[in-house]
């Protein structure tokens, strides 16, 4: 055939009955691991139950071997060994754990009205009107002053209480209604509403509802406020999961930029035996906010993982070797990509716009205006990569992220590529991508999965 049509992965042979029962994992794992935090530890819990172990318990690798090492609880490096030399390269599917949120701030309690509240400080690109009157639990960890550790989950559970940020009634609203969209909810306004019970204690104490959330906390929990300084607390949408639509193709949920990639980045490493070159999946923080910090893509850790396997595979390692084998390596960046709406068709050029249900992404490059703020994968990769994928099978169709001139996004590509090896983005299309309800297909969801699985066992 001349022509080049993406085709509907219902339609396309896509197995419905694998897929959907691949969802209900996934479903209960972004339910579950609403931080980076708790995705991390899902992960590591997962890989256990497969028979990895921890790098640091293993004095040596050989082929077959399954080996993780964890980033500060944020991030996690999976690998199994193959059987070539690994400075003849590895294979990597790499995906960020990190959504947006909203943080609380280091002092965030406080009395208005004589109603308790916690100040935030968001997190990620978000719209923020979308946060407001909905029902947000807590996660997180606070570490005491006596330096113990409680972990705050508040929210979820049957009968838990929620937070919510208030907004303005419509009969109220004319002046905010005036404002551009970004402009009518500030940041500074993102305050959970977090209590209005006057606690019966001191008579003395002029913020006594105040005064009663920090005793129930200590209670609880046994903080005092200055405990919120040494404390990393999150703000995320309360509640579980769901199947959207009355066929049940689609799941809809917070967090699935980027978990939907991770997840299924995380099943196709657990579920490699026996590669032939190395199969490595990195699990990432910090992406939403640039990819710095110690735990996010810009670390070195990368390198000391990396540089951690080549010595206990090899028994010996340089500088040189750990560069060879980057540079002989290949790398799939699994992140989400824009699925085209319907409702708003402008923003993409539709030729070039990822469908909802038609498999995975390959995107060449993100970026915007000029493609900047991207690695712009090569042609002989992309052609690696697509050949891969039919030959195995996989449901893929290819998507840039916007109009030329209208915007996009950078992901962790360009960090890969700048170690010298090649990349292609490669992801799951989302309707309402940062929002707090995202919305992927099924189709897609499995499509990934089998993706990484194929680039992963690629011989």
């Amino acid at each position: 055939m001349l022509t080049y049509e993406t085709k509907n992965g219902w339609t396309a042979g896509m197995d419905a009955k694998a897929a959907f029962a691949f969802a209900e994992g996934y479903k209960s794992f972004i339910t579950t691991g609403k931080t980076e935090r708790l995705c991390c530890r899902q992960a590591v819990a997962l890989a256990e139950e497969k028979g990895f172990r921890a790098l640091d318990t293993v004095d040596s690798l050989k082929p077959g071997d399954k080996v993780y090492v964890v980033n500060r609880d944020k991030g996690v490096l999976l690998a199994v060994i193959g059987s070539e030399d690994m400075e003849q390269g590895i294979r990597f599917v790499i995906a960020h754990i990190d959504s947006p949120r909203l943080d609380l701030k280091q002092n965030p309690l406080y009395e208005d009205l004589e109603l308790a509240f916690l100040k935030t400080h968001y997190y990620g690109g978000i719209k923020k009107y979308q946060w407001t009157t909905i029902p947000l639990a807590l996660h997180g960890v606070i570490f005491t002053a006596a330096g113990e550790r409680v972990e705050i989950c508040i929210g979820e559970e049957p009968g838990d209480p929620v937070f919510t940020v208030t907004d303005l009634l419509p009969h109220l609203s004319d002046e905010q209604a005036m404002k551009k969209t970004k402009d009518a909810i500030s940041g500074e306004a993102l305050n959970l509403l977090a209590g209005s019970l006057p606690g019966a204690g001191d008579t003395d104490c002029k913020e006594k509802v105040k005064q009663n959330i920090l005793s129930l906390l200590h209670q609880k929990y046994g903080i005092t406020e200055e405990d919120f300084i040494s404390a990393e607390l999150e703000a995320v949408p309360a509640g579980a999961a769901r199947d959207v639509g009355m066929d049940r193709a689609l799941v809809g949920g917070y967090g699935q930029d980027d978990r939907v990639c991770a997840y299924t980045s995380l099943s196709a490493i657990l579920a490699t035996e026996q590669p032939a070159k190395t199969a490595v999946c990195v699990l990432v923080d910090k992406e939403e906010i640039g990819s710095m910090g110690n735990s996010g893509m810009r670390s070195a850790f990368f390198e000391y993982a990396l540089a951690s396997l080549l010595q206990k595979r090899t028994g010996t390692y340089n500088e040189l070797m750990l560069k060879t084998m980057l540079h002989n390596s290949a790398c799939l960046s699994a992140d989400v990509s824009a699925g085209i709406d319907p409702a708003y068709p402008d923003v993409l050029e539709k030729r070039n716009a990822a469908k909802i249900g038609h498999g995975v992404v390959l995107t060449k490059y993100t970026g915007s205006r000029g493609k900047s703020g991207t690695s712009d994968a090569n042609a002989e990769f992309v052609y690696a990569v697509r050949k891969r994928f039919c030959d195995a099978g996989v449901i893929w169709q290819t998507g840039e992220l916007g109009k030329v001139d209208v915007g996009g996004g950078g992901t962790i590509a360009q960090y890969v590529a700048n170690l010298d090896v090649e990349v292609l983005d490669c992801g799951v299309p989302l309707l309402s991508m940062h929002a707090p309800f995202e919305v992927a297909s099924k189709a897609d969801i499995y499509a990934a999965y089998q993706g990484y699985l194929a680039f992963l066992t690629q011989a």
